[in-house]
């Protein structure tokens, strides 16, 4: 603790209080000379920073015009081409860093040094003139002859007055002392945290930028080595395979595992249960290929999908019936009750489908190989024809597609390159950051060219632009303050950003018959509702221009309807169906496990509406499966009562989902997580693009195509067996 001017000592004038003055004065000296050093130093750090900005715009210059000189290669131009870029931004990063350097350490920091000490100077100066009128007024008073009475009064009277005069300015001083000694500190470390947090927004953006060019390098690094890499690799897989199939064992136990990270897959018989007659099971030909279990009946038959995308199931040891050595398959659509022929298989086999579920996400591109677990002879598996993914258009010309995106919201750079989500508006780079700076409760920035998205945010900002939030938030402009371009200065645009989504200073105000300044308690409660109302609306429609509106005015995004048993927007929105719409309230700070009067919040109402894919969104976004309404109902007991099939499944694989981080291997911890949340993922991409996919009688249609596909399978095989436990497959 630092030893601060006691003001009973100052009152006295002693000894002790004159010594802690100098030894403070002397400190506040010293902390001058440090400080100006300081700021010299950031001076410089400034000037060389922009230096440096200059001869790299200059290099990056001489890069594109050395690019030229590769124009008739398109890869290399490709390439060149995306280091541009990056390099661009990079030096608009470093340009916001020193701006932010020079505010927080320079500026900050110099008002110390031009306001707070010339004050303690002028302080000294008028403290020094006062201890010097007392001295000589004591000295005088004490001079005085006691034959001289008149004098003498006088001389006390003098004393007295500049005694208190110097008590009164004293304390002044030394108040004025300590105050700056406990506020410097505070000013000196909010400074160098300020400078501190740009460094590391700086680093944070650039790595998230040289995340982009990732891809381009390898590629440029494949090209250079093409011929030699391909030749190396593909000679010690064949030489590793060759290895594996001299050394395996021959005999009925022998399991064969590889790391599911070097692409191979596996095939062999496995025992399946039938679904018309239980109790029957049938030897089948099992092989995964492309993402996909799939199975054949017999080597001159083509192979049947069982599941036609392994990223939407998950797999399970099957202890709870009869038959040794089960496991079961569990999808969306169907679950599937399997056989193997030791307990070495069984585990061989789900440690490979748990391994290509996490190669579905992970390596979705490469090529992958198959090899046989069993040393039995094997049909020859033939390959499976996979219809091409439709070509998706880039993230960036998608979202500039949209009323007024083509250009940056605020200043009208073309070209944006960023967006806001919970706005719903493409930004440009330099006003991006000043979007960043407002606090991610106003504004959350993302790149439209380095960061992923997921279906529902990219509908969003297709589905509100910039022409609409503009017609909102620049609706009654002031006179004097014009819109700033794209040649303003960052303070003219970060001014403007502020007063625009900070004070809301162009929102169009709500009209009121009430004039007075002075409104009633229950006038402003009826204007809040009202906006409340207004929103809670639109939310059930949909319509996301008015529910950017009513949130702009001023309604709260949880406000609760009181005429609908406390419902909020984001209940009412999962009532209404909409996707974005809850995406849009969630990305604005509406509560997922807010529950109306009767306990029932957005989770359990999409699962009573028998909405699948906000059901997804929810759980993604920390919904909790397990609240209870007043009934004593979760959402999957809502399910069940409602009959929604795709929503039970969905809510028994979540739960499975922590169930399964507790298990072991090496897809239990890591896998676990990263996995459910793709597949809630995919189910909220078909909800916004494919919602039909989700139904439920599309996935009955399937299971009567694979019921009658298994209709000629009898008694008598391989696989008929008696089975005592209960049916597996009843999910």
């Amino acid at each position: 603790m630092d030893s601060l001017v006691d003001f009973e000592e100052c009152i006295k004038d002693s000894p002790r209080f004159r010594r802690s003055l100098g030894e403070s004065e002397s400190e506040v000296t010293e902390l001058e000379n440090r400080l100006d050093k300081l700021v010299k130093l950031c001076n410089r750090m400034v000037e060389a920073g922009q230096a440096y900005n200059e001869a790299n715009q200059l290099f990056l210059g001489g890069v594109v015009e050395f690019s030229q000189y590769h124009r008739k290669d398109s890869t290399v131009t490709t390439c060149l081409t995306h280091f541009t870029q990056g390099l661009q931004e990079m030096i608009h990063f470093h340009m916001m860093l020193f701006d932010q350097a020079q505010r927080s350490v320079t500026q900050q920091l110099q008002t110390l040094l031009t306001h707070s000490i010339p004050q303690l100077r002028e302080s000294r100066k008028e403290f020094s003139r006062i201890t010097e009128d007392l001295e000589q007024a004591a000295a005088k008073s004490a001079q005085a002859s006691r034959h001289k009475a008149q004098d003498a009064e006088k001389a006390s009277h003098l004393l007295l007055a500049t005694r208190k005069c110097f008590q009164h300015i004293a304390l002044d001083y030394s108040l004025q002392l300590n105050q700056f000694k406990m506020q410097q500190k505070v000013d000196i470390l909010n400074s160098i945290f300020s400078y501190f947090h740009a460094q590391y927004t700086f680093f944070h953006q650039g790595y998230d930028l040289l995340k982009d060019l990732d891809p381009a390098m390898k590629k440029m690094a494949i090209q250079l080595a093409q011929l030699s890499t391909d030749c190396t690799e593909k000679r010690k897989q064949l030489e590793h395979a060759h290895l594996l199939v001299q050394q395996r064992d021959t005999s009925e136990d022998s399991v064969v595992t590889l790391s599911p990270l070097n692409g191979v897959t596996i095939q062999g018989y496995l025992f399946k249960r039938s679904k018309r007659k239980i109790k029957n099971w049938n030897r089948r030909w099992f092989s995964i290929q492309n993402n996909q279990l799939v199975y054949m009946k017999s080597h001159k038959e083509e192979p049947i999908i069982l599941v036609d995308d392994l990223r939407l199931c998950a797999v399970k040891a099957l202890d709870t019936i009869e038959r040794r050595f089960c496991f079961e398959v569990v999808s969306v659509q169907m679950s599937c009750a399997l056989q193997a022929d030791s307990e070495g298989l069984r585990q061989a086999w789900i440690t490979a489908v748990q391994g290509s579920i996490d190669l579905a996400y992970r390596q979705k591109t490469e090529p992958t190989h198959t090899l046989a677990v069993s040393s039995q002879p094997s049909p020859q598996t033939p390959p499976l024809r996979q219809d091409q993914d439709p070509h998706r258009p880039a993230i960036m010309g998608l979202v500039q597609q949209g009323a007024g995106n083509q250009q940056c919201c605020d200043c009208s750079q073309a070209e944006p390159r960023w967006a806001s989500i919970n706005l719903g508006i493409t930004l440009c780079i330099e006003c991006s950051g000043i979007h960043r700076s407002l606090g991610v409760h106003l504004s959350k920035v993302r790149s439209l060219t380095l960061d992923s998205w997921e279906p529902e945010q990219l509908k969003l900002v297709c589905g509100l632009g910039n022409d609409a939030i503009n017609q909102i938030f620049e609706a009654c402009c002031e006179e004097g303050m014009s819109k700033v371009t794209a040649s303003s200065s960052r303070q003219e645009k970060e001014s403007w950003i502020k007063a625009k989504y900070v004070e809301k200073r162009f929102v169009k105000k709500i009209a009121s018959p009430h004039s007075d300044a002075s409104l009633s308690g229950a006038q402003t409660g009826h204007s809040a509702g009202g906006l409340g109302l207004q929103l809670y609306q639109a939310s059930r429609e949909g319509d996301l221009v008015t529910m950017a509106t009513a949130l702009a005015q001023g309604a709260g995004v949880n406000w609760t309807n009181p005429e609908e048993e406390g419902r909020t927007p984001l209940i009412n929105a999962a009532c209404g169906g909409s996707l974005v719409a809850c995406e849009f309230l969630l990305q604005n700070g509406a509560n997922v496990n807010h529950r109306d009067h009767r306990g029932q919040g957005a989770l359990h109402t999409a699962t009573y509406w028998g909405h699948t894919g906000q059901v997804c969104l929810f759980l993604k976004r920390g919904a909790n499966q397990y609240a209870v309404d007043e009934r004593g109902k979760d959402p999957l007991s809502i399910a069940m009562e409602t009959a929604h099939a795709d929503i039970v499944t969905l809510l028994r694989m979540a739960r499975m989902n922590e169930e399964m981080r507790d298990s072991e291997g090496f897809f239990g911890p890591m896998g676990d997580d990263e996995t459910f949340q793709d597949i809630f993922r995919d189910f909220t991409h078909m909800a916004s693009n494919d919602p039909e996919k989700l139904s439920r009688r599309q996935f009955e249609r399937e299971k009567e195509k694979r019921d009658e596909s298994e209709g000629s399978e009898i008694e008598g095989g391989a696989g008929k067996a008696e089975s005592g436990g209960k049916v597996g497959g009843g999910r």
